[in-house]
């Protein structure tokens, strides 16, 4: 079986081909921003480990997948440093707020909202690293292409957990934020960011610079 199949199941909808397009054109800001995401992803998993320290599961998986986020980020910022790409600051796409407004306040809820959105967003990353791939250079291609695996596993650690602490079936709630995120996905953006929606269209023409650079 494909082993991305689990996570095209899971979301509501691919990546829109223009976002592809647009992404392409500023490597260096995607670099940018995947970094800034994997550094985000390890930093929500310690949150968690922090804040439900007597959840024995959850302290066992998100400890593990913190520390694979952050080898990750490590090896994102190889990756630009190899390139002279330096770190200049990026906004945060409005994705993450997006789903996290939706979450409920009293626990377990929270929690199990949390994880669910967890999930999302790592079945969302996932998907687009096998979406951008063939588009990039050699190296990265190689890169994109190393990391669907390990990511592929992450968005189902989440669900499991989102399973394991709810007191009732997680349908429900995975069906409304499915649908939540198929619209931030969807619906046009003002930035290109790794979870943005659709890219503006000044930002799928490229300029005279990028046009040469891709001829």
């Amino acid at each position: 079986m494909d082993f991305m199949q689990p996570v095209r199941d899971f979301l509501a909808c691919a990546t829109p081909p223009e976002w592809v397009s647009a992404a392409v054109l500023d490597v260096p800001l995607l670099l940018q921003d995947h970094a800034n995401c994997e550094k985000k992803a390890a930093s929500t998993a310690m949150n968690m480990l922090f804040r439900y320290n007597d959840r024995e599961e959850l302290q066992t998986e998100l400890a593990q997948l913190a520390r694979e986020e952050l080898l990750h980020y490590e090896q994102v910022r190889d990756l630009m440093q190899k390139r002279g790409i330096g770190y200049r600051p990026v906004s945060a796409a409005r994705y993450a707020q997006g789903m996290r407004q939706h979450v409920r306040t009293s626990e377990p809820g929270h929690l199990v909202d949390l994880m669910i959105i967890g999930a999302f967003v790592e079945a969302r990353s996932c998907e687009r690293f096998a979406a951008i791939a063939p588009h990039l250079d050699e190296d990265l291609k190689r890169f994109y292409t190393f990391l669907l695996r390990s990511e592929a596993r992450h968005f189902q650690y989440y669900l499991g957990l989102a399973s394991l602490y709810s007191p009732e079936p997680i349908e429900d709630r995975v069906a409304f934020f499915r649908d939540v995120e198929r619209v931030l996905i969807e619906t046009p953006d003002v930035e290109v960011r790794f979870h943005s929606g659709l890219p503006p269209v000044m930002a799928i023409q490229p300029t005279t610079e990028q046009a040469a650079c891709l001829s």
